[in-house]
């Protein structure tokens, strides 16, 4: 069998502003002669990020000399091993690359000043790296993805001022975490994959606000769970489906019961 090459060698080495690396003219060509660096494999001035990672993988005491480099994929990678207190002169850098590597590594205070960034994506790390506290501050970001993120991690107690967002994605995961009352507020969202979640998640006693739901996989999710008079009614529903599920849910029920607890209505007496 023949070996293959490595991953890294089947991308030619080209220096990053185009053309030959050139080892003579550059700033680390000590380390070449040492055979610390190689081209084609770990190379700063490659064009190739994992080869421009891989070098200050190798070397991280040389990640603050290159934070003002030209070609941002350096600047990006050496923000991932420069001296934490050397970065946040990048917090204005015009390549969102760079900027994304400060959201994973600066502290608080710091990034906070970055929850107004350009760029969604790092928005959304923002919202992915912030203590909870300071979450609410980013819950009217413009970007439905950042909102979404903040919904997925904030206090349950403020989950309720995002009920109404206009965003499917953030009223999801509004709905999969909000505790009670306020997920009744739910029950009539507009979407049926918002109902659907209620219908997992809504007690019992309360899952005959919807019986009359106009989407079947919102009644059949909840006549999975339902019980008693609720449950009677989810077997008269008119699609075939939610009754056989009302009747798994009735013979789920009875396998489960104590012997000599009290029959509950049948089904099939309403």
């Amino acid at each position: 069998m023949v070996d293959q090459p490595p991953a890294w060698n089947d991308i030619p080495a080209v220096h990053w502003q185009g053309g030959e690396l050139d080892c003579q003219g550059c700033v680390h060509a000590p380390l070449r002669a040492e055979g610390r660096c190689e081209p084609g494999r770990m190379c700063m001035q490659d064009a190739y990020a994992r080869r421009i990672d891989r070098f200050f993988r190798a070397h991280p005491e040389l990640a603050n000399q290159h934070l003002g480099h030209d070609y941002f994929e350096v600047r990006a990678i050496a923000a991932r091993y420069a001296d934490v207190f050397r970065l946040p002169a990048l917090m204005n850098d015009p390549d969102e690359t760079v900027r994304l590597q400060l959201a994973l590594r600066l502290p608080q205070r710091q990034l906070l000043s970055m929850r107004d960034d350009a760029h969604r994506e790092v928005r959304i790390r923002v919202a992915y790296g912030l203590a909870a506290e300071h979450l609410p501050s980013m819950m009217r970001d413009p970007d439905y993805h950042v909102r979404a993120t903040v919904a997925r991690r904030l206090s349950e107690g403020l989950l309720p001022l995002l009920i109404n967002d206009p965003d499917l994605m953030v009223r999801r995961e509004v709905a999969q975490r909000v505790p009670m009352p306020a997920l009744w507020r739910m029950v009539e969202d507009s979407e049926s994959e918002v109902r659907r979640i209620v219908a997992e998640r809504l007690p019992a006693p309360l899952l005959d606000a919807l019986v009359d739901d106009p989407d079947l996989l919102v009644r059949w999710q909840a006549a999975g769970r339902a019980m008693g008079a609720v449950l009677a009614r989810f077997a008269q529903d008119p699609e075939a489906d939610v009754r056989e599920r009302a009747e798994q849910r009735r013979a789920e029920l009875e396998a489960t019961a104590p012997p000599d607890a009290c029959a509950g209505p049948s089904l099939h007496s309403v």
